[in-house]
């Protein structure tokens, strides 16, 4: 399969439906289900990096770069049996100011249909046990104490998608409970697409 090419969310749910078997099998061995986490790639918008599955340009274009049962260094200790999702944006991103490469509206819906696709080929509910963004991940936040956290509630050190710079995600505010965090807003969009999907399949 040729990668680092453009893909489809058609292709994605048929390759995460392919996939599904072996990636559970991978998260079995390390006592859980898949997992599917988000990023940015700190970088610029047609810079695709292969250490995930997926980069998204910011056009909203999919690109494939591995096939999705390939272990890929996306996050730390947490790799096995899971799908990395990156945004290409956020180059000299901080938490005040998401800079000249925050994430584009395109990039955004872009990210939560291919969240809902995969989640529908790996039989995943969409919700915070499943589909992370690296900064949830980095601390934590699914209750898996896998490592010391290093996210945006306590070092910092990886903040992926806290926020992203839209009306609904304005400002870096990892305590909030208000659904505005990064990775809220991305898990709603998706299971608004998986829901519009059905109802278009029933129709």
């Amino acid at each position: 399969m040729l990668m680092g090419r453009l893909t489809s969310v058609e292709e994605l749910k048929a390759l995460a439906d392919a996939a599904r078997n072996d990636l559970f099998a991978q998260a079995k061995e390390m006592g859980r289900d898949p997992k599917i986490y988000l990023h940015w790639t700190a970088g610029k918008y047609e810079t695709d990096f292969p250490e995930y599955h997926i980069c998204i340009t910011g056009a909203g274009k999919l690109v494939l770069m591995a096939n999705l049962t390939e272990t890929l260094a996306h996050t730390w200790k947490r790799n096995s049996g899971s799908i990395g999702i990156t945004l290409n944006c956020a180059y000299g991103a901080n938490a005040i100011d998401l800079g000249e490469y925050a994430p584009t509206a395109a990039q955004i819906e872009a990210m939560a249909q291919a969240i809902a696709a995969i989640a529908d080929g790996l039989w995943l509910t969409i919700d915070k046990a499943h589909v992370m963004t690296h900064g949830e991940a980095a601390d934590n936040e699914d209750g898996l104490e896998i490592y010391e956290q290093y996210g945006p509630r306590t070092t910092c050190e990886r903040w992926d998608l806290e926020y992203l710079g839209t009306e609904e995600s304005p400002s870096f505010n990892p305590w909030a409970i208000d659904g505005s965090r990064g990775g809220d807003v991305l898990r709603g969009k998706a299971n608004w697409y998986r829901h519009k999907w059905q109802e278009d399949k029933n129709e």
